[in-house]
């Protein structure tokens, strides 16, 4: 699981990335990055943090769109954490389309990998 301090969790902070962001296509994918203010920065938000979206539109069956986000919190977990700067001070979102419920977990890690080093977060 992603440390505390690693995820997105108020609607407020989904909302702002959506607000302010920058948008890369993959093809399971969609990556939204924001990154953090002079203010939030000087308040001591300096880890990067990730959030995950699964709408109804990828899949209707709740065991699978759980499935999607769990591997997507793994990848996070072990790659990107790890090729990541410890002061990136971004706000990461991935978006599952409806292609991502036959992705296996290679294919969701590749398009991770592809994502970030177009948003040049590696």
């Amino acid at each position: 699981m992603l440390p505390r301090y690693a995820r997105l969790k108020r609607n407020r902070d989904f909302r702002a990335v959506y607000a302010r962001r920058r948008l890369f296509h993959g093809g399971v994918l969609m990556l939204y990055v924001r990154p953090r203010t002079a203010a939030e920065r000087s308040q001591g938000l300096t880890a990067p943090r990730f959030g995950f979206v699964i709408s109804k539109k990828v899949s209707k069956r709740a065991n699978i769109r759980n499935r999607i986000k769990r591997r997507l919190r793994e990848i996070c977990r072990l790659h990107v954490l790890s090729k990541m700067r410890a002061d990136a001070a971004v706000d990461v979102m991935f978006v599952a389309r409806t292609s991502a419920t036959d992705a296996n977990f290679s294919r969701l890690m590749a398009d991770v990998e592809t994502l970030g080093r177009q948003a040049g977060l590696f």
